[in-house]
């Protein structure tokens, strides 16, 4: 099996290093346009495997893609990370031509692939890298539920003061302020956690959760990346093992939750062919409400996206 990594930056490095530590292919290749980045955090990674004791060898190249023909899965986090005051739609004139360049390159070398969209604004990112690459929609997705129900759970725990592992937990939509946190379909080790904590404590969970990545580029001065690596290399690992694992992705929907052509996060089985099937869970006129604006936000960034071009 080999995966690819493209942008080195750090989302990219912790996702090939998180990749690397639990052996889920026996190559990783790290790609960047930046001279010697890529190289150098491959090696580092690599010398780490005699500490760490694992066998998946990591390669490095500077805009070199013949070195990743022939990958399984190629994860896609290259462009510019938020900053302080940047919003992810901000991002999007630079960042769709970085997706475009780098989805082209990746098709010609591993036709096969199935791409893991990481770069911001992710939603719209997923429908640019669709798009170039001509792919089914089952073979190209993007990481953000799996971030932000990740945050969600964190949050719960903290307040819970219980494991996170014991949680479960779904999140829709759009990646961004507007993402649809479901707490009917929460628990605690089976317990809904509406029996565990009080209304307005979970509602400030939630709130907290929808600027989840708003909140640590205040404190770092640039976007996570410990968590966001973790999550891309939990969906490869969850394809690459034929897990049949059910997260959340984005995806392009065709009818699913009464919504076309649009690109949001929704659950889905994981397994050796990408998605293998979508889930379709019954939701109150609340939440299909707020699944609706989430909707048009994400549409209102991919008209943005359809007028650049």
């Amino acid at each position: 099996m080999k995966i690819t990594v493209v942008g080195a930056g750090n989302v990219g490095a912790t996702c090939a290093d998180v990749l690397a530590y639990r052996e889920v292919a026996n190559e990783i290749v790290l790609v960047d346009i930046k001279e010697g980045l890529a190289e150098g955090k491959a090696l580092d990674i690599w010398q780490k495997a005699a500490i760490n004791l694992y066998d998946s060898r990591t390669i490095g190249s500077t805009n070199d893609y013949s070195k990743s023909a022939g990958s399984d899965v190629v994860v896609i986090t290259s462009g510019l990370p938020r900053k302080p005051g940047m919003t992810r739609d901000d991002l999007i004139s630079t960042n769709a031509g970085i997706v475009k360049t780098v989805t082209e390159n990746v098709v010609k070398h591993s036709p096969n692939a199935i791409i893991i969209i990481v770069s911001n604004p992710l939603d719209v990112m997923t429908y640019q890298a669709h798009l170039i690459s001509k792919l089914p929609r089952t073979r190209v997705m993007g990481m953000a539920g799996i971030l932000d129900t990740a945050r969600y759970k964190a949050f719960l725990a903290e307040a819970l003061n219980v494991s996170p592992k014991d949680i479960q937990a779904m999140i829709l939509g759009g990646h961004g302020d507007t993402m649809v946190p479901l707490p009917r379909y929460t628990t605690v080790a089976g317990i809904p956690v509406t029996e565990m904590i009080a209304t307005d404590k979970l509602n400030a969970i939630i709130e907290r959760t929808k600027v989840g990545g708003g909140e640590l580029v205040k404190l770092m001065g640039t976007s996570a990346w410990y968590a966001p690596g973790a999550a891309a290399a939990q969906m490869v690992e969850a394809i690459v093992k034929d897990q049949n694992r059910v997260l959340p992705v984005c995806m392009q929907l065709d009818g699913e939750y009464g919504i076309k052509n649009c690109y949001l996060g929704v659950p889905v089985v994981l397994g050796k062919n990408g998605i293998e099937k979508v889930l379709e869970l019954e939701l109150n006129a609340s939440e299909k409400a707020l699944l609706e604006t989430s909707r048009k936000h994400v549409k209102e960034v991919m008209d943005v996206l359809d007028k650049l071009k």
